[in-house]
């Protein structure tokens, strides 16, 4: 089937793809967008979140064809242009990466937490990022990461 969708604003037609394929999938291998990590494959890690319309989804758990006709953002998307996002900064001034592989879905889910709450507690902050792991870490460098961003909201 052909899938057209729009991701990080660039309109895309990609031919080929399978009815049971998911949204990761076509991110990582046909489109090259490597930042979505495929990690658990069942929702449980995070590790693959993007905005699917504005709400944030796991890619792994969205079909292809449930993208049609709609808008993605990944986590390549969130900056804008050059550069990091300020998200994307605090993370990486608060050392709350270390093999990188949970950071862009938790760059995502802060990105969000931040636009619906840009001055969430920690309570908060630890709710809205419960859906996403990190096995290097300990979750302390990452709050850290969350309150900064949220310093310079």
């Amino acid at each position: 089937m052909r899938l057209s969708c729009e991701v990080n604003g660039e309109r895309y037609q990609i031919d080929g793809v399978w009815e049971g394929e998911s949204l990761l999938y076509v991110l990582r291998e046909r489109l090259g967008l490597y930042g979505s990590k495929n990690a658990c494959e069942q929702g449980e890690c995070g590790s693959c979140s993007v905005y699917l319309d504005g709400v944030l989804v796991c890619s792994c758990l969205v079909l292809a064809g449930q993208a049609e006709g709609r808008r993605i953002v990944t986590v390549e998307g969130i900056s804008g242009g050059e550069g990091l996002h300020p998200v994307q900064e605090a993370f990486v001034e608060a050392g709350a990466v270390q093999c990188g592989f949970c950071t862009p879905g938790l760059i995502v889910a802060t990105h969000d937490l931040l636009f619906r709450n840009p001055h969430p507690t920690d309570a908060e902050i630890r709710e809205a990022l419960a859906g996403n792991l990190c096995r290097c870490t300990g979750y302390e460098k990452i709050l850290d990461a969350v309150r900064l961003a949220a310093e310079r909201a």
